[in-house]
């Protein structure tokens, strides 16, 4: 019997799963996929929004704001990379200057600090590349970026070298509830709980249906990116976005924490909760609107697409809510900012249980969490050092990123192992440069294999029986 059950492993239910390992409570979380953060939140703009942008009053505003000021402390006790660079909304125009006020204003009446709207010369002196059509721009100071998917991982990690149990490959089928306890019954068992968190995503509402009744509706949106090399990831400091529209906050041009460009997204209704292909005529029209911000921007040198799904509600705000089902909270419609209020959230999930009075007792014996190796790093002493305590250090798999051979076994030995490529790139990188696996990709695999003693073949992708080596041929 767990005291809570989190259904959903992105930034949102590894967030809250890291909160409740701080306390005297027996917690599960329980994800379909093959690792955590494999969904949403692997493929987002990976920005932390200042919050100018959400409605005056709204949960959205009030969790962006409070998320933010969270981030830089959460990511240096996680070593997780972030990094405050700022962000621009640019005006083209007299109609948009005035969308710029708009934004500003509500940008005062949500606290966000660091907003100011600034002219064309002051613009062109920070950001040199812009269009020269630009001529105004709201800059907020306290914008950032973050990688996500290192976060969620980094969260996980800590949450169970705290007690929480991680449930992979665990879909949940159907809810009920007998007396005070939850039954989840997934494709490994039935899970007994006295409370759960319904962190599922562009899922949320199937899963509340299973045991509520009806409340709100998920729609999922599309949206699709380019990710270029490291040669183009200095064509802007600063997180530069178009006046927003209703379907969101337009094409962005961003830097990544790891010195790439992004480019992206367009927004696209869609019924297919697993649909993240991508396709030439949306990846044409966000070349068009991404140049219209950042000029010269070479396409030629990007090195991967890719598209993800995000959780509209037809609510339009935040759903952070007890259901009509006494002790079952929906974590639902979390669409951007919800990256940027993550860590907020998590603090609400908290005072839910609270407000159902719920006693926390915090943990005398709370385990801070495991620093991480970035080898490339570290200065050249530490180097020599780290390569005398274990020669893996010594040894370049990946040419691209720089990965050395004893990050990629850390990795795999993480709390939570990473067991398939995907996974080990997410957590260091391998994978991740101009040839995306190309030279790497084998020798990955084979440590995968060797750390893990499976056979080679066995070492999957990503997804459930994403096989790349399927048979031995003659010679």
């Amino acid at each position: 019997m767990y005291d809570i059950l989190i259904i959903g492993a992105g930034v949102i239910g590894t967030g809250i799963a890291r909160e409740l390992s701080k306390y005297n409570l027996k917690v599960a979380v329980l994800e379909k996929d093959t690792d955590v953060a494999n969904e949403t939140t692997k493929a987002n703009s990976a920005i932390v929004h200042g919050g100018y942008d959400a409605k005056e009053g709204s949960l959205m505003a009030k969790l962006n704001v409070l998320g933010n000021s969270l981030y830089e402390d959460l990511c240096n006790e996680l070593s997780v990379p972030f990094k405050r660079n700022g962000s621009l909304v640019l005006a083209f125009n007299d109609e948009e200057v005035e969308h710029l006020k708009v934004l500003y204003n509500r940008g005062i009446i949500n606290k966000v600090p660091g907003l100011s709207i600034i002219d064309a010369k002051k613009l062109k002196e920070i950001e040199p590349n812009i269009d020269e059509k630009a001529i105004a721009a709201l800059h907020c100071s306290s914008a950032g970026i973050v990688s996500p998917w290192e976060l969620a991982e980094a969260l996980i990690d800590n949450a169970v070298e705290n007690g929480v149990d991680l449930f992979l490959n665990t879909e949940v089928k159907n809810i009920e509830k007998i007396d005070d306890t939850f039954y989840v019954t997934t494709n490994s068992g039935i899970f007994h709980g006295k409370h759960i968190f319904n962190c599922a995503g562009v899922f949320a509402d199937i899963i509340h249906n299973m045991i509520a009744p009806k409340a709100y509706t998920i729609l999922p949106r599309k949206g699709e990116y380019f990710v270029l090399d490291k040669n183009q990831g200095k064509r802007v400091n600063q997180t530069v976005f178009q006046c927003p529209s209703k379907l969101g906050k337009g094409i962005l041009v961003t830097p990544t924490v790891h010195g790439n460009l992004l480019v992206g997204p367009d927004a696209q209704d869609i019924n297919d909760r697993y649909d993240v292909s991508t396709a030439t005529d949306r990846l044409d029209y966000i070349k068009f609107k991404g140049s219209h911000s950042i000029k010269d921007i070479n396409f030629r040198e990007n090195i991967r697409t890719f598209a993800g799904i995000r959780a509209e509600s037809d609510r339009g705000d935040f759903i952070v809510e007890e259901s009509s089902v006494k002790g079952f909270y929906d974590i639902a419609g979390i669409k951007s900012p919800g990256l940027s209020a993550a860590p907020a959230i998590a603090l609400a999930a908290l005072d839910l249980l609270k407000e159902n009075g719920i006693n926390l007792n915090k943990k005398e014996d709370f385990k801070s969490p495991r620093k991480h190796t970035l080898f490339m790093h570290l200065s050249s002493e530490e180097k020599a050092k780290k390569i005398e305590e274990d020669n893996r250090f010594g040894r370049i798999i990946c040419r691209c990123e720089m990965i050395t051979e004893g990050e990629i076994v850390e990795a795999i030995h993480r709390p939570v192992k990473a067991t398939t490529m995907d996974a080990v790139k997410r957590r260091c990188r391998p994978g991740s440069g101009r040839c995306q696996g190309g030279f790497c990709g084998p020798r990955v695999q084979e440590i995968i294999a060797r750390e893990l003693n499976e056979d080679i073949k066995d070492v999957i992708l990503d997804k459930a029986n994403s096989y790349i080596l399927i048979e031995e041929l003659k010679k």
